[in-house]
């Protein structure tokens, strides 16, 4: 009764369910399964009436460039590339693979997917063209979506070079490869196969009418390491994921209106599948994407730009911690970190002269910090403080989640 009130009061439907809960295959539990929904359209156009103007994205490049689509101009493109994947000849059921820097393009890409009822499957970019080949393979994908290249740590990632080997590999249900233009260096493109965002795009209509698919209807496949050295495909659905991506981003960060929200995670992880491109875009909150690394060009990247996005919420790794904790007070002490309200952990344990720090040199001793529990498996967060309500302090594991049982 606690997740169909809250089904029916989150999320928008094309087809109200009316069966909360089906566990007669125990334990592959299925929600809301008379449902139809679109998780693209939860994310973007139930917004576009009050929030069409507000940022959805603000984007910064390693190399300092910089792009902000509010959520009228991020459900645009969606819907071109929609319509884009759609004329390639993908369509509900079909497996996408995403394969992509850290760039707005590659939330567009997710976000396109889920539009017209494609399975999305993200590999994280540092991967090799023989992990992303097993993936493409496992996923029996039919298209490719990736990048000339990426920038990170002041080099180029050869993200189209390793789709191309993944490929002469043996791939033999990918039928097109879609590549952005990021380096703006030379590619080879295989002739029939490959073809340029750019063009693909061009002159597409900027308005696509979401797949209302049923509420179990696979969302996204991520891959996560297996106990047989194989990876192991997570397969999340549609309803009862978002509703728990939606709910855990308010609850746990505390989104208001005008928050800067910034998790650092990668796209390619399932955290920056949740908390970047499902969860906050759900509660309509403005989100930082960042390209490259933490320490390039020094270590006070982070708070650089913390700094001149005016980022409210922080949300980031125990291991990056240490490693900026490293480098020293100084660093961050050079920046106004003063509009940052709530800090945030997740991936580890945090130990606690690492919370410590992040506590008083970060947040300035004003700060709570939401320390975060969950994995691929569950798809969003399972035990977290709720800011304001549970206390916080470094070592001990967090209080489940509302509506979470972990017994």
């Amino acid at each position: 009764a606690y997740w169909g009130r809250l089904a029916s009061e989150e999320l928008r439907w094309h087809v109200p369910f009316s069966r909360i809960l089906d566990d007669s295959k125990a334990p592959n539990y299925r929600w809301f399964t008379d449902g139809e929904i679109n998780a693209s359209f939860n994310c973007l156009d139930i917004h576009l009436g009050v929030r069409g103007d507000k940022p959805a994205i603000v984007f910064e490049g390693e190399h300092g460039d910089g792009r902000t689509l509010t959520y009228r101009q991020l459900t645009a493109e969606v819907c071109q590339l929609a319509n884009a994947l759609k004329a390639q000849g993908v369509w509900p059921g079909d497996r996408v693979v995403i394969y992509m820097p850290m760039v707005p393009e590659a939330v567009i890409a997710m976000q396109a997917c889920a539009r017209i009822g494609a399975t999305h499957s993200v590999v994280f970019g540092g991967f090799s063209a023989h992990s992303l080949r097993d993936r493409i393979v496992d996923a029996g994908a039919k298209l490719v979506i990736t990048a000339d290249g990426g920038w990170r740590g002041g080099k180029v990632v050869e993200l189209k070079q390793a789709v191309d080997e993944a490929l002469a590999g043996g791939c033999d249900t990918v039928e097109k490869v879609i590549v952005l233009k990021r380096t703006e260096q030379s590619v080879a493109m295989v002739k029939g196969r490959d073809v340029w965002w750019s063009d693909v795009v061009s002159g597409q209509e900027a308005a696509c009418e979401p797949a209302w698919v049923n509420a179990e209807h696979p969302l996204y496949l991520l891959y996560t390491s297996g106990s047989t050295g194989k990876p192991k495909g997570i397969q999340h659905s549609t309803a009862g994921y978002l509703l728990n991506a939606k709910l855990t981003a308010q609850w746990i960060f505390d989104f208001r209106e005008d928050d800067i929200f910034w998790c650092t995670a990668d796209v390619g992880w399932v955290t920056g599948h949740t908390y970047v491109c499902y969860g906050p875009l759900a509660a309509g909150a403005t989100v930082v994407m960042y390209e490259g690394a933490p320490l390039y060009p020094d270590g006070g990247r982070f708070w650089s730009i913390c700094e001149r996005l005016g980022v409210t919420i922080f949300y980031t790794a125990p291991t990056a911690i240490r490693a900026l904790m490293k480098l020293g007070d100084e660093i961050p002490n050079k920046y106004d970190l003063s509009k940052l309200r709530l800090l945030g952990t997740v991936g580890e344990p945090i130990n606690p002269e690492a919370w410590i720090w992040y506590h008083t040199v970060i947040g300035r001793t004003r700060c709570p910090i939401v320390d975060t529990w969950w994995q691929t498996e569950t798809g969003a967060t399972m035990a977290s403080p709720l800011p304001g309500v549970a206390p916080t302090k470094p070592g001990p594991g967090p209080r489940p989640s509302p509506g979470t049982d972990t017994g």
